[in-house]
């Protein structure tokens, strides 16, 4: 009768063994504090996530200096400076707005269709990702990479003592410009429930693009994607 035990003991090892990581998103600071109460101070040191393996993440930098973009727990904070877009590698600095996750593993899928603009984007990923029995009610991060026919990004340098803050406004404000038939990575976090918390008004993405060689990062404003690109699932 000991055999029971020692069978049912190694069964659950495998199964502990074999079963689907977790992964949770967490977010600190949020859009509609900054745009209805210019409340543009950080809300969490990023020295405080440098330990965690497999981390991505994207944000603004505190005072709306700089965006965050953590990919695979290595940062590229991208500032303006002289007129030109800066990248910094460390976690000495401090965010305004982020949202981020752990995530082991990933699921590849194809993109077998044109994507013109951001919203075919996203419903290309919604529907990718009910079809993987990933759980659309809940917020989850995405990857995209490949060459990308466009990228439209903004790197936002706020000017200080400015209190009208529109989405409009905060594109506008440094840098922009347009990447064109790159290699690229984009990060992507999801949500239907966190419009005016880290997606904007209107969205249900927020999305932050470097250059495969990690020479560039920014805001994503607008896509086009279709060519040899793949989507990136957490794979639970």
């Amino acid at each position: 009768m000991k055999i029971f035990p020692l069978l049912f003991a190694a069964l659950l090892c495998v199964c502990c063994q074999t079963s689907p990581s977790h992964f949770e998103v967490h977010h600190r600071g949020a859009l509609h504090t900054m745009m209805h109460e210019g409340d543009l101070r950080a809300t969490i040191a990023l020295d405080t996530l440098q330990s965690l393996p497999h981390l991505y993440a994207l944000g603004a930098v505190e005072n709306l200096k700089g965006e965050v973009l953590i990919y695979d727990s290595q940062p590229l904070i991208s500032a303006v400076k002289d007129g030109a877009v800066t990248i910094a590698r460390d976690f000495e600095h401090k965010a305004a707005l982020l949202v981020y996750a752990q995530i082991n593993n990933w699921r590849e899928i194809e993109i077998n269709e044109e994507l013109q603009d951001a919203n075919a984007l996203e419903a290309f990923v919604v529907k990718a990702a009910k079809a993987r029995g990933l759980n659309v009610s809940e917020p989850f991060p995405f990857l995209i990479v490949g060459a990308a026919p466009r990228v439209d990004w903004h790197v936002i340098d706020w000017a200080e003592g400015d209190t009208l803050h529109t989405h409009e406004r905060h594109k506008a404000s440094g840098l922009h410009g347009r990447l064109e038939h790159q290699a690229v990575n984009l990060l992507g976090f999801y949500s239907d429930q966190h419009q005016g918390i880290f997606t904007h008004r209107g969205s249900n993405m927020h999305l932050h693009v470097k250059t495969a060689g990690g020479d560039f990062a920014a805001h994503v404003d607008e896509v086009e994607l279709h060519g040899a690109m793949s989507l990136f699932l957490p794979q639970e």
